[in-house]
């Protein structure tokens, strides 16, 4: 999370990649690199508008945020490792633009700078409102834990247990979701949303709200339970077998003693390890060009549809 954004100077996608080229319909798409300024263009063959990248949003799949006439935009393309380059940006398939200015970018509707801005950067937002001037790019300890700064600070006066932020891991698992679901979006989010497919796999917080054993008072199932976010995320399914069977017992093994408190969690009778492989699949986007570990944790049955 602490890369959730980055400085165009310092992403080293525009050092690895310093000449992106993409084309569909009538419009061709570059990123081009000349020294430390990634430039994004757009011509229809006759025209190019060409703007300078000042925020790129996201770690591995990048989008970027581009500003014309007073306007924030959306980039139309972004840049995926699954593919190694550029495609439109998830979300915007469906748009036809009709023209070259259209072809920039989508216009960010009222509220979403403000929402895209406060996730990926800190200090961006102050009582509602977009700062630009104050942005810190990633999630910093602020961003999370308010007035980590003043308790810094506070610590190095011998005063820290005075102004101390509350410890989220005392948050019950509900209240910790829907803390997360601020950027990764709450169950309430989606539904009121509409989203509806394979595209709110992302959405963990809602995904792990349907799952069967989700228990929004049990510590073993929530955010934090699995996910340190202080570090990055661990990718080895088999690393996250220990919190599964904190509840679901191995077969081969004695349940532990909050596994028998948790009685209606029964083993799994195939096996005991790489738990997620098999009830955590993992689903594409329907663009094909990202996946996911479905949160919504289940016995999948083969061929069953996308539960929803």
């Amino acid at each position: 999370m602490g890369r959730g954004m980055q400085w165009p100077d310092l992403d080293p996608l525009f050092k690895s990649h310093p000449d992106l080229t993409f084309r569909k319909g009538a419009y061709t798409y570059t990123v081009e690199t000349k020294g430390s300024e990634p430039v994004y263009s757009v011509t229809d063959g006759t025209n190019i508008i060409s703007l300078p990248i000042h925020w790129s949003f996201g770690k591995g799949a990048q989008t970027w945020v581009l500003e014309r006439n007073g306007q924030l935009l959306e980039s139309m393309v972004s840049y995926y490792p699954s593919i190694d380059g550029l495609e439109i940006t998830t979300g915007d398939a469906a748009l036809t633009p009709q023209n070259l200015e259209e072809a920039v970018g989508r216009k960010l509707r009222e509220g979403e700078p403000r929402d895209c801005f406060g996730c990926h950067s800190s200090n961006s937002v102050s009582k509602g409102n977009l700062h630009l001037q104050t942005l810190e790019t990633g999630v910093t300890c602020d961003h999370c834990h308010t007035g980590a700064s003043t308790h810094m600070v506070a610590a190095m006066q011998g005063e820290a247990y005075e102004t101390a932020p509350p410890d989220l891991r005392k948050l019950p698992s509900e209240d910790i979701s829907n803390f997360c679901g601020q950027c990764h979006r709450t169950w309430e989010t989606v539904v009121r949303s509409g989203w509806r497919g394979e595209v709110d796999v992302r959405f963990q917080p809602y995904r792990l709200a349907n799952s069967k054993c989700f228990d929004g008072a049990d510590p073993r199932i929530s955010c934090i339970a699995c996910h340190n976010p202080h570090q990055d995320l661990v990718r080895d399914e088999s690393s996250y077998d220990s919190k599964c069977l904190a509840c679901h017992a191995s077969k081969n093994e004695p349940a532990d003693m909050s596994a028998q408190a948790h009685r209606d969690a029964k083993a799994c009778t195939v096996a005991s390890a790489n738990c997620a492989s098999c009830h955590m699949p993992k689903v594409k986007l329907p663009n094909g060009l990202m996946m996911f570990h479905d949160h919504e944790i289940r016995i999948v049955k083969p061929g069953s549809p996308y539960p929803d």
